[in-house]
């Protein structure tokens, strides 16, 4: 009878010895694991550049191939795989040296089933368990330190998420335009008890009514002209785990009716579909703009409001959290440089003042873009003031409304915010309420 193994994992068996290759294939099999064999070095070679194999039992006699040579092949070819050495008696010395080749452990012919099935369970698990560490190691080379903080209110923020991510409220995110919402939005996702599932996003601002909704619900074939194909939809996609709606602020309104029928009642149909269908989905919103000044404007439905912000979480500005700056920018450093292999390491003391009293009108999106182009542009050990493409003046120095100012640098200084603040030019124009064009004649005009 076939078990399911508590580790699983593919096995590769090399021995020239074909009782001893079905022996070993049985007994593994019978216990549940996917095993392959070969008989030769050159078999073995073939193996592992078209599979991946978690494990692997070595046989180190084989015919006229020295088996030491061969370990070290193998951990050219797949240095993540874990091998264990199978040896007589007599080669116990010659096993040592494999281990000190790389191999990870050693089994003395003849062996039993059970110390087979042990050394397979023990080394498969310890190879699961790099795997592991491997990703969470990618996962923080690539995640943004933004969340990192010093800052009490910032620290209070990330408390209450914690607090109640294990939870199925929907919470509505608030704050600046690059202060972290979507950052903030994956963590409670991966703090959740969805985690497991998808975090599946819809940026609103990027597509009509008609769009949206077939983007969010899905559709089938020859709904609208263009629909060449069905789709399933984000909210079926986002099924068991979460759905994050970034810049609710500007869901289109004839669209709202809709979606909070499905916050309420989990339903929904797709596009040119009349079921009914159903999806168990966790809401999380952000927005910059001010809802309630919306619903009193009549662009954004009270109802829905209420349904989104049953927690509400306020992301602080980057101004706001002035002991974050250095430890931010520092983090990116390190991050960028090695990602691109680039020789900066550290700040110049004049860098870390200007990056100290700048007053961040883009938040910590800005700081990383700025961190970013230092890292790159920076050919010495440490990044300097001219690295930084700073324009606008430290600290409060950026123009305000009502100084005694030209109307050609307000709107030049304003400009530049939204750039440094906005995730794409295109978001910029739309924010700015101009085509994408104009704002290029813009740039250029200013120097931008």
């Amino acid at each position: 009878m076939e078990h399911t193994p508590l580790i699983s994992g593919r096995i590769l068996l090399v021995d020239d010895e074909a009782a001893i290759l079905r022996t070993f294939r049985y007994c593994l099999e019978d216990d549940g694991y996917r095993v392959s064999t070969a008989n030769s070095a050159a078999q073995a070679e073939t193996l592992l550049q078209r599979q991946v194999f978690d494990l692997c039992f070595l046989d180190l006699r084989l015919g006229d191939d020295n088996g030491l040579t061969v370990l070290q092949q193998m951990r050219l070819l797949a240095p993540w795989m874990r091998v264990v050495i199978i040896t007589a008696h007599s080669a116990v010395d010659t096993a040592v040296d494999a281990i000190r080749l790389g191999a990870a452990d050693y089994l003395v012919k003849p062996c039993s089933p059970e110390q087979l099935r042990l050394a397979a369970t023990k080394q498969l698990e310890v190879r699961q368990l790099a795997a592991r560490l491997e990703a969470l190691e990618d996962e923080m080379a690539q995640r943004s330190p933004g969340l990192d903080s010093n800052s009490p209110a910032m620290m209070a923020v990330l408390e209450t998420a914690r607090q109640v991510a294990d939870t199925d409220a929907n919470i509505l995110l608030l704050g600046e335009s690059g202060t972290g919402k979507g950052e903030l939005a994956r963590s409670i996702h991966a703090w959740s008890g969805r985690a497991s599932r998808p975090c599946v996003t819809i940026n609103c601002p990027s597509l009509s009514a008609e769009l949206m909704e077939s983007e969010l619900f899905g559709h089938t074939r020859g709904a609208y002209t263009g629909a060449v194909e069905s789709t399933l939809g984000r909210v079926s996609q986002a099924d068991g785990g979460t759905l994050f709606l970034d810049e609710i602020g500007d869901f289109p309104l004839p669209l709202q009716s809709k979606l909070l029928r499905f916050i309420q009642d989990k339903e929904y149909e797709r596009v040119g579909d009349p079921v009914t269908r159903r999806a168990d989905v966790r809401i999380l919103a952000a927005t910059n703009h001010s809802l309630d000044t919306m619903v009193r404007a009549g662009r954004f439905r009270e109802d829905l409001l209420y349904r989104l912000n049953v927690i509400t979480l306020t992301i602080p500005p980057l101004r706001e959290r002035p002991e974050d700056v250095l430890p931010l920018a520092e983090r990116f450093l390190m991050q960028f440089v090695k990602s691109y292999g680039r020789p900066a390491r550290a700040l110049s003391a004049e860098a870390r003042r200007l990056l100290s009293e700048y007053a961040w009108p883009g938040n910590v999106r800005e700081l990383r873009n700025v961190i970013e182009r230092a890292s790159i542009i920076c050919t010495q050990e440490y990044v300097e003031v001219s690295h930084l493409g700073l324009t606008s003046q430290p600290g409060s120095g950026a123009p305000r409304v009502g100084e005694t100012l030209s109307l050609e640098a307000l709107e030049k200084a304003h400009i530049a915010a939204l750039i440094a603040s906005s995730e794409t030019l295109d978001q910029a124009a739309r924010t700015l309420g101009i085509d994408a064009s104009t704002l290029y004649r813009k740039r250029k005009q200013y120097g931008l």
